[in-house]
């Protein structure tokens, strides 16, 4: 018996010292179990990590190697390289293909021998252009966009690589619009903020033309206030294209000013017919945003002489200021402020570079305004011109310390406060046949102002 129970006791010695956890484990659960309960029984197995383990080497035969006819084909085969950027004027033929990534001589010079490659790259800024090279970085084909009028067209000029040596030419396209939405806030600035919502300048300026009539731009915005817009776009050949002629148009705005909102919309009547099928601004429930004139002929500027007495700057005598001066640098762009027809366009005593618009008469006669001490002209005399249209640049020409635009409003001859002036609005109430086809516009703006507004959120969340 004695010996009995000594074999048991090496038995338990050595498995304790083999598997002290498992034993400890079942020790663990007696206890827990207070002898009265049910336990299980840890297994005595061997444990896998003192098992022997054991190293298995077999040589494996490679593939057989592709026919030479594939291998050849491997050789052959080439890919190509693409790469976009935009055009500076102090561009040469070398310095572009070498900013897009392109080592090929016989490129460049055809770039600068070519009338019309040469006519279309170099000192030509801001213009997107493409290329597609070779895996050795030689030029296949490079293409550039731009734009040239308001026609809703724009260049092309494609240069290629042919068996016969390079080659160019220019084509005319239609551009293709498309939908996008942005919002803001105000911390700083309105363009500070735009720029960083990548909101285009043009749509900026657009919707302050809209709301003018109802918002001080000049000096009564606010920290806080917020704007969401939906506009157009344009893109030549599926890629964005910059200038000036290519702002898409505002289809919806709003503004939250002070913390009172302003709405707008573009309609245009599909029942109306002539000169009233022009489409215009109103608000969400139908009211008219149609302004006879623009609030200022300047963009982003501020007053500095008003429709007022004042101490003339050159005469050094109080005298009535007959018109309105705005500030800017020299080269800044001047539009008229309503449709009409240059009366005059040139070089005008005290006025210096100065153009004249007559605009359709009103109830109390002809209506005109002025501009003057540009620095360019760039309209003619007889020439049609819209409202918003650019026709000169701000200049010191004539009698001006300073560059500045000095505007006047004239009504049959006699001067007017162009500020109060800007304030007349046009009514052009909707017609009762247009009015469910304006609703239904108006229900999708709404839905796509607030997703517009969305997009500011989800970026500062």
């Amino acid at each position: 018996m004695n010996n009995r129970l000594l074999a048991i006791g090496n038995v338990l010695a050595s498995l304790i010292h083999r598997h002290p956890k498992r034993v400890s484990a079942v020790v663990a659960a007696f206890m827990l179990g207070g002898g009265g309960g049910a336990f299980a029984v840890a297994s005595f197995g061997p444990d896998p990590s003192d098992l022997p383990t054991r190293q298995v080497l077999e040589a494996v035969q490679p593939l057989a190697a592709p026919p030479t006819e594939q291998a050849d084909a491997l050789d052959l085969h080439h890919f190509r390289l693409f790469r976009s950027d935009t055009t500076r004027s102090s561009d040469s033929a070398d310095a572009l293909l070498k900013r897009l990534g392109i080592a090929d001589a016989g490129a460049a010079a055809f770039i600068r021998k070519d009338a019309t490659a040469r006519q279309g790259l170099l000192g030509r800024a801001g213009r997107s252009v493409s290329a597609e090279a070779s895996d050795t970085h030689e030029l296949l084909k490079l293409t550039a966009r731009w734009t040239t009028d308001t026609s809703g067209n724009f260049q092309r000029l494609v240069i290629e690589k042919t068996a016969q040596g390079f080659s160019s030419r220019v084509e005319t396209a239609p551009l293709s619009a498309s939908t996008r939405l942005g919002s803001g806030t105000i911390n700083s600035t309105l363009v500070e903020a735009a720029d960083a919502a990548r909101i285009p300048d043009g749509v900026i300026s657009q919707m302050v033309d809209i709301f003018s009539g109802d918002i001080d731009f000049h000096g009564g915005l606010h920290k806080g206030d917020r704007f969401s817009v939906v506009y157009q776009t344009l893109e030549a050949d599926g890629e964005p294209i910059s200038g000036a002629n290519v702002t898409g148009r505002v289809l919806s705005a709003d503004f939250v000013n002070k913390g009172k909102e302003f709405q707008a919309m573009w309609f245009q009547d599909p029942t109306a017919t002539g000169a009233a099928n022009k489409g215009s601004y109103y608000t969400l429930d139908g009211r008219s945003l149609h302004h006879a004139y623009l609030k200022s002929p300047v963009e982003f500027t501020h007053i500095t002489s008003g429709f007022s007495m004042r101490y003339h700057p050159i005469l050094h005598i109080w005298k009535k200021h007959l018109g309105v001066d705005y500030a800017g640098p020299i080269g800044t762009p001047v539009r008229t402020v309503a449709d009409g027809v240059v009366e005059f366009a040139g070089v005008q005593n005290g006025y210096g570079n100065v153009v004249y618009v007559l605009h359709r008469p009103g109830p109390d006669g002809s209506h005109t305004t002025v501009y003057a001490h540009l620095s360019q002209i760039n309209v003619k005399k007889g020439e049609r011109v819209s409202q918003g249209q650019n026709i000169g640049r701000i200049g010191q020409t004539g009698w001006a310390t300073g560059p500045h635009l000095h505007f006047e409003y004239r009504v049959n001859g006699a001067y007017e406060d162009p500020v109060a002036i800007a304030q007349q609005s046009d009514t052009a109430p909707l017609s009762a046949a247009a009015r469910p086809a304006f609703d239904r516009l108006a229900a999708s703006m709404r839905l796509q102002l607030a997703a517009a507004a969305s997009v500011q959120q989800a970026s500062a969340q």
